[in-house]
Order: C-alpha cells, then sequence, then structure tokens
C-alpha cells in the first residue's frame, strides 16, 4: 500500500471508530504513564476481579483474581488490554504493576512495528507473560482501531467459524453442583473440573440433569497413568470431548502412555506455555490449549495456534477469569479453534468491558476494529 492510500485508510479508520484525526507524533499526556519518550504511551491500574461462585480446582480454591487493566494511547486512540494473575501463574499485581513501570514505550513513534516493540517487551526481563500479554492486546486493540478492521478480520478468519464456548463448573458439593448445571442451560458445552475423589459423583450429577457434551479438565489432578486411564474409559460412554492436562505436566513420558491408549483426545494446558512448547506437546498430547496470558498474547497465540494446525493437532482457545477485554482478544483466534473455552468474563460480577457474546450458546465477535470491545 502506498503512503496516500495508506492515509486514507487510516482516517477511515479514525472516523469509523470515532477518534479525532492526528498525523503528529504520538505525544498525548497519559496519567501513571511508564513511557517517558514522545511515542506510545503506556498507562495502568490494578483492578481485582470478583468471581460470583468461589473457584475451586483439584489443587486450590479462590474468590477473586487479582487484574491489571492497560491502555495504550496513540493521538487520542486507545487500546485496551489487561493482565490476569490466577494464583498458580506466579505472577502478583506488583510484579505487574513493577514490569509495566520499566517499560519505555515512548521510544515507539510507529505503532505498526508490532515486532520490534513486542521483541522489546519480551526482552525486558524473563518470564512475566501475563504482564507481556497485557501490552499486547493493547497494542493489537490500537492497531486495529487505526486500521478500523477486527483482528478475525485482520488475520483473514470466517466469524461464522467461532465454535461454542464451554460453561465451567468448579469442583464443589452436590447442592452447588446442581445449582451451577442450571447456570449452564444458555450454552452448549459444560466444563467440569475434576483431580478429586468425587470425580464421578460430579459427572453423574451432571448427567442426571442434561446430557450435553462435557469437556472434562483434571488440571493435573490424576497422577497414575492406570488410574487415568480406567477413568477416562468410565468418561468415555459419558459424551464427554475430550480430557484436558489429565496428568502433572512433568509427566510426559506417562501422558505419551495415556495418550496412546485413550478413547478420548488429550489436550495440553499447563503443559503449554508459548510457541516453543506446541512441538513439544505434539509428543505426548493429540492438541493445545492456548491462553493469551501465557502466551504473552495475541501475536504469538496466533503462531500457535497456526503451528499446531500444521502439525495434525486439536486447537482450543481458553481464558483465566478475565474481564471482556482479553476474553474478547482470545475470541478473535477462536474460528481457527475446534474449541473454546471463552467464559472467564461470565464468571465475574464486576466486568468493566462490553465485547464479544454468546448467542444460542456460539461465540459471536462484534464486528468492531481492534479486539471489539468497550469500556463499560
Amino acid at each position: 500500500m502506498d503512503r496516500r492510500n495508506f492515509i486514507q485508510s487510516t482516517m477511515m479508520g479514525m472516523i469509523a471508530v470515532g477518534m479525532p484525526i492526528s498525523f503528529s507524533s504520538c505525544n498525548s499526556s497519559t496519567k501513571k504513564t511508564s513511557s517517558v519518550g514522545s511515542g506510545l504511551k503506556l498507562s495502568f491500574k490494578p483492578y481485582d476481579l470478583k468471581l460470583c461462585h468461589a473457584f475451586n480446582l483439584a489443587k486450590s480454591s479462590r474468590t477473586h483474581t487479582p487484574d491489571v487493566l492497560v491502555q495504550i494511547e496513540c493521538d487520542g486512540i486507545i487500546g485496551y488490554g489487561e493482565a490476569s494473575m490466577p494464583p498458580y501463574l506466579g505472577e502478583t499485581t506488583e510484579s505487574v504493576c513493577q514490569f509495566l513501570s520499566n517499560l519505555d514505550l515512548g521510544q515507539f513513534k510507529d505503532p505498526f512495528r508490532l515486532e520490534d516493540i513486542l521483541a522489546y517487551v519480551d526482552s525486558t526481563a524473563p518470564d512475566n507473560r501475563a504482564a507481556k500479554a497485557s501490552v499486547d492486546i493493547a497494542l493489537h486493540d490500537l492497531l486495529g482501531k487505526i486500521m478500523g478492521q477486527p483482528w478475525y478480520k485482520i488475520w483473514g478468519l470466517n466469524p461464522e467459524n467461532a465454535p461454542s464456548t464451554s460453561f465451567t463448573i468448579g469442583i464443589d458439593t452436590a447442592e452447588v453442583v446442581r445449582q451451577k448445571v442450571e447456570e449452564t442451560k444458555p450454552y452448549n458445552v459444560i466444563k467440569v473440573k475434576m483431580g478429586l475423589d468425587n470425580d464421578k459423583e460430579l459427572v453423574e450429577i451432571i448427567r442426571s440433569a442434561t446430557d450435553k457434551p462435557i469437556c472434562v479438565d483434571a488440571n493435573q489432578g490424576w497422577s497414575d497413568k492406570e488410574k487415568a486411564l480406567e477413568m477416562i474409559e468410565w468418561l468415555y460412554d459419558k459424551n464427554v470431548l475430550f480430557v484436558e492436562q489429565p496428568m502433572p505436566k512433568e509427566m510426559i513420558e506417562e501422558t505419551a502412555w495415556l495418550r496412546e491408549r485413550s478413547q478420548l483426545p488429550i489436550i495440553a494446558d499447563e503443559f503449554m506455555q508459548r510457541l516453543p512448547d506446541v512441538k513439544r506437546a505434539a509428543e505426548a498430547y493429540d492438541g493445545i490449549n492456548i491462553k493469551l496470558m501465557k502466551s504473552t498474547g495475541m501475536h504469538e497465540a496466533y503462531q500457535m495456534a497456526v503451528l499446531a494446525r500444521a502439525l495434525g493437532m486439536k486447537v482450543m482457545v481458553g481464558c483465566m477469569t478475565e474481564t471482556s477485554c482479553a476474553v474478547s482478544a482470545a475470541a478473535q483466534l477462536s474460528p481457527l479453534a475446534d474449541w473454546a473455552d471463552l467464559d472467564g468474563n461470565l464468571l465475574i460480577s464486576n466486568d468493566c468491558f462490553d465485547g464479544m457474546k454468546i448467542v444460542e450458546g456460539r461465540i459471536t465477535l462484534p464486528d468492531r476494529p481492534g479486539i471489539g470491545v468497550l469500556p463499560l
């Protein structure tokens, strides 16, 4: 595209999102900014996500999730992102804010230098994947708004291929599980957290109320491969789609043994972090669950999905407990996925964004530029 056409398309994109048009450098002032130059402006603030129910897993339980909301601004256009920090990720509000404070995005005056910007962010410190994801998401939102297009269109994806999302039922008492089954009525797929002694009881309770497909997530809760296989054989006749992370992520050989014998697909979750893990996962798993808070954001998540497809693997797009900001960002990838678990925004009582919707159980992507969210 020549400069004239680029400027014209940029103007149309700005008009589409109601932003002021300016061709000056990104020099808008922002509160709590960590950028000291005259380029992109980064600002952020902590936000506590309040869960509608206690979120019970095989090895933990919580009633809230710490979160940090992020903005990147350029010439009056704002991109939104977030970092969600469930305890097992090892990040905290303090670590994320410290990481973001150390960034100098002001050195970048052209937001389209995506590779350079994200390489700089990634090289600033090891790990900090959720913190990095917050910048990545905000940058993608900003670029999409400048171009006036949602990312599923930029990637050339068909929104009609977006799958149904599962709705999660955590480990709980029989009474609470029955209540949660009632809450799954608007959804086509149920996700069940397992990994304790009452696994079969949970499934039986659900099956007494509905025959909807179930996704099983053991969260590394089965450490004996023989017992894991026995459980999978029992689940096979219960209309189960797959089993996610049945064994501890370190037990690669045992998981490979299980996959060879399993009648259900085995999907990697805790095992999966970033792009290099995809090829390793192919040795022991049938598919991968991609989460933006682990992949460092949309840029690498897209690469992971493409590589997994090239390796003949199944693809699932998941999330943490998040607002509609990060969930809608992940949903941009959903047309590439076989399955989706994008209900993190539905599990909280204080969502501060309007974004992707679930219509008749299926993911519906808004025709809005960027990641498709509006602040509430």
